[in-house]
């Protein structure tokens, strides 16, 4: 599933290429995909006519900042967007057409039918699901040391758990979770509210260097990402940990390991992350 790094950098290439287009058509071929509001004719409707003045993003959920409306899109694990010339034929996998009046296409392609739309009132998407509990964004001003120990203090669930949880930090997934825990030197299994001050302190910085260094890089391509010019991600190749199960730690030439913690496969060094 994309993580921050590879939404941001969607959201990026996405405002590129569509700023400024004005809705003339919508179809959706597979209506589960638009669980707000309830009748797809509702959203096909209020789209039509609507300019796209910007493109946001609130933790993994991308934003189509319309005239009147907001649509907050999330990718799941295959959901893809990409411009086309409208006389370009299209797949199985596509399921929403969004036709601009200057005869270009949004096309959003989903292998697994995962992905999920919501159109609201602008202003009122913040105040209702799926963004309402959301946490801080990992680069904002609210994502302070002071706020990280005393919402970990609170929770004696594992810390990669604490960490996967969107209301506590958003953005972070399964992959940026185990880079920042090994380059903080913290082992996942650890209960969240052991951790020191100091601990905090450097998985904080962790967390947002991580990040930021995945975003300067496009995200990491793992089995099928890529951003909606088809151009894939290259921080999986600084990644210490996650993916190279079996394979010599950059650090310390041991082995990574692979188990699960959470439910989720987690990779260690186990020498560093003791």
């Amino acid at each position: 599933m994309p993580e921050l790094p590879e939404v941001e950098t969607v959201r990026r290439t996405l405002l590129k290429l569509v700023q400024g287009k004005t809705f003339k058509e919508v179809h959706v071929f597979w209506p589960k995909m638009v669980k707000h509001p309830e009748q797809v004719e509702q959203f096909t409707d209020a789209l039509i006519g609507q300019t796209i003045h910007d493109v946001g993003r609130r933790g993994k959920f991308i934003k189509f900042l319309l005239d009147d409306y907001v649509l907050v899109s999330h990718l799941r694990m295959e959901g893809r967007y990409g411009l086309y010339e409208i006389n370009e034929p299209y797949d199985q996998h596509t399921h929403v057409l969004f036709t601009f009046t200057d005869g270009t296409q949004l096309r959003y392609k989903d292998v697994r039918k995962f992905g999920t739309m919501h159109l609201f009132k602008a202003g009122d998407e913040l105040q209702k699901e799926p963004l309402a509990k959301l946490g801080p964004e990992p680069f904002s001003p609210d994502f302070t040391v002071k706020f990280l120990k005393e919402r970990l203090q609170k929770t004696n669930r594992k810390i990669k758990v604490a960490l996967l949880d969107q209301e506590l930090v958003v953005g972070l997934g399964n992959i940026y979770v185990d880079e920042a825990l090994f380059r903080a030197g913290i082992h996942p299994e650890r209960t969240a509210s052991s951790l020191t001050s100091r601990e905090v302190t450097k998985l904080h910085k962790e967390i947002v260097d991580t990040l930021q260094e995945a975003v300067d890089k496009g995200g990491s391509t793992i089995r099928s990402y890529v951003n909606t010019q088809g151009e894939i991600g290259m921080f999986q190749l600084e990644l210490y940990v996650y993916g190279r199960k079996g394979e010599l730690c950059k650090k310390c030439d041991t082995p990574i390991e692979k188990y699960v913690v959470g439910g989720r496969g987690t990779h260690i060094c186990p020498k560093c992350q003791k």
